[in-house]
């Protein structure tokens, strides 16, 4: 792959794309492209271009390094080629791209489609053959929602799912901590994780059947999604255990979130605290009539906040710094939920 966006020649009869951007921030085997049918442009100004100048079947275009750059570069785009877009987009980007994908009717849509990165070029759309199998090229009415993309979706969010709860499930969980932990890393940006459990969960299965335990764990899951600003990222992580990571508000102007960082740099910052206490008020508030009329206020959780990068810079690290502190809120008596590396640190003991 040229990094000066020299293309490929084109094989006869073969579909091709257009991937425009750092594909190494996209695909897992980047340095295979030549491998496959694609162009690949790096500058951004010679992608339009390519574009325009036809014989594309699709444009996947890296949404990681764009920036503010991003909806002149779609719209430039659009103007220049009816191939449909694709959005390549790491995971804390899939709010951005399902708004550009869904925000409008589809004749005026930024882009066509978004798939989330990181994935292999022979993932990147179904029927991706490469020079050595000219069997089935990419053809635009595959590419696109209608059938393929829309069962490709439909796996992916098997693998990614809690089935009980709805949640993102551990693995999604993880992978989305890794992804958000690098991107503050580049940009000084914030990183909270919340791990919690339900206090006694092991009693209300053994007392009231799996059923009922089953029915706490959805109330819990909707609960919390509730208490959560929309960007934030919830899941079960096993059993009645949960996770929630809380990052810097995508949509949020960057000298807003610059202000916020500095008046945090030396506390945990004020928006998971106050999330993880209305979620052990409203959960221990909670009505489950499967409890029996004394079931009100029983509901109690134990947890812990760990911030990056003052209580871990890695996703093991958190995940590590985070446990420790919630086992230590469990022998502590349960009901509460401890801040990593404070001296005073119940939550409920903050002002």
């Amino acid at each position: 792959m040229s990094s000066t966006g020299d293309s490929l020649t084109r094989t006869p009869g073969r579909d091709k794309v257009l991937l425009v951007g750092d594909i190494r921030k996209a695909f897992l085997d980047a340095e295979r492209v030549e491998r496959y049918p694609c162009d690949v442009r790096t500058n951004l100004l010679e992608a339009i271009d390519a574009a325009a100048r036809g014989g594309y079947d699709a444009v996947g275009v890296v949404m990681n390094g764009l920036l503010g750059q991003l909806r002149p570069v779609l719209r430039a785009l659009r103007k220049a080629t009816a191939a449909p877009i694709v959005l390549l987009a790491q995971m804390y980007d899939e709010p951005v791209a399902r708004h550009l994908v869904q925000s409008a009717p589809s004749e005026e849509r930024a882009a066509d489609a978004y798939r989330v990165c990181p994935m292999t070029l022979a993932s990147f759309g179904s029927g991706l053959a490469t020079k050595s199998v000219p069997t089935a090229a990419w053809s635009q009415g595959d590419f696109i929602p209608a059938g393929i993309e829309k069962r490709m979706r439909h796996l992916e969010r098997l693998a990614t799912t809690d089935d009980l709860t709805g949640l993102n499930n551990r693995r999604y969980i993880r992978e989305f901590a890794r992804q958000i932990i690098e991107r503050a890393r580049q940009s000084a940006g914030r990183v909270t994780l919340l791990l919690f459990d339900i206090d006694n969960f092991k009693h209300y299965n053994d007392d009231y059947g799996h059923a009922t335990g089953d029915e706490i764990l959805k109330q819990a899951a909707i609960l919390m999604r509730r208490c959560c600003r929309p960007h934030d990222v919830v899941g079960r992580i096993g059993g009645d255990e949960f996770a929630v990571v809380f990052w810097d508000d995508p949509h949020c102007a960057a000298s807003e979130t610059a202000r916020d960082r500095r008046h945090a740099e030396a506390e945990h910052p004020s928006e998971p605290v106050f999330v993880a206490r209305r979620f052990q008020s409203e959960f221990g508030h909670a009505e489950l009539n499967l409890l029996g009329p004394e079931g009100r206020g029983t509901l109690t959780i134990s947890g812990a906040l760990a911030r990056f990068p003052r209580d871990g810079t890695t996703v093991q690290e958190l995940f590590e710094r985070a446990d420790a502190a919630l086992r230590e809120a469990k022998r502590s008596g349960k009901n509460r939920i401890y801040l990593v590396g404070e001296p005073k640190n119940n939550i409920a003991d903050l002002p």
